[in-house]
């Protein structure tokens, strides 16, 4: 089952907790950074989903990874462009930090 999935779980309780932070962002920002980060956070979801169902996982995996490094992009941008507080950003960081060790895992397990 799909809840059964630490990662999954985790970067689901990563969204909840950032959507609200998100539409604090300014009003340009919102729909142009603050759209970026839910679209990759949504991203990273669906390739959890999938990932769960594929038989070979690996590759899937991997667009799961690479879409984890780009958050952390958006993520740090936001932070340095004051959209984020220090605060803010290390509950985040620390939060993709644990979802990437749980996906490269999962990852390993199948390679």
């Amino acid at each position: 089952m799909l809840e059964d999935l630490i990662v999954f779980q985790k970067l689901y309780d990563l969204i909840l907790w950032i959507y609200p932070i998100i539409n604090k962002f300014p009003q340009k920002q919102r729909f142009v950074l603050g759209q970026q980060i839910q679209n990759k956070l949504l991203e990273i979801l669906k390739n959890i989903i999938e990932g769960n169902q594929a038989i070979q996982k690996t590759v899937i995996l991997k667009h799961a990874s690479v879409n984890l490094d780009e958050l952390r992009i958006l993520i740090r941008l936001s932070k340095d462009l004051h959209f984020l507080s220090i605060n803010q950003y290390q509950i985040a960081a620390e939060k993709i930090n644990e979802i990437g060790r749980f996906l490269n895992a999962w990852l390993r397990r199948f390679s």
